[in-house]
């Protein structure tokens, strides 16, 4: 599976932004897909993960603020980022697995980051 994420940029605080990850060479079938982070001098963290069912889970920082969702269909998960914060800065990355605890593929990152 080939990941290719998009829809990174720079957004005020306050703002909005959706990503979009995008799987190629395999379907998603079957696959937990997500989101981590890294910022700048902090280690990877998990974000946000949705089953192949559509149960979706949050990591506490994000919850109420973001939204995972997916289009089997497309082989699209999008990840809508709302009230952004500075501390949201980072190097996005979707991955698909046994997630959190399990990445079987990476996609390579987009940066977000949320200043004025």
């Amino acid at each position: 599976v080939q990941l290719q994420a998009s829809g990174g940029g720079l957004v005020q605080p306050g703002g909005s932004l959706r990503l979009s990850c995008k799987a190629s060479g395999r379907a998603f079938s079957g696959y937990t897909v997500g989101w981590f982070r890294q910022a700048p001098g902090k280690e990877r963290e998990f974000v946000a993960a949705i089953r192949w069912s559509g149960s979706t889970y949050y990591a506490w920082f994000v919850k109420g603020r973001f939204t995972i969702s997916r289009d089997n269909a497309k082989d699209t998960v999008y990840l809508q980022m709302n009230s952004l914060k500075p501390e949201d800065t980072a190097v996005y990355y979707c991955a698909a697995g046994s997630l959190p605890e399990a990445v079987d593929y990476w996609g390579q990152g987009t940066l977000v980051t949320v200043s004025s």
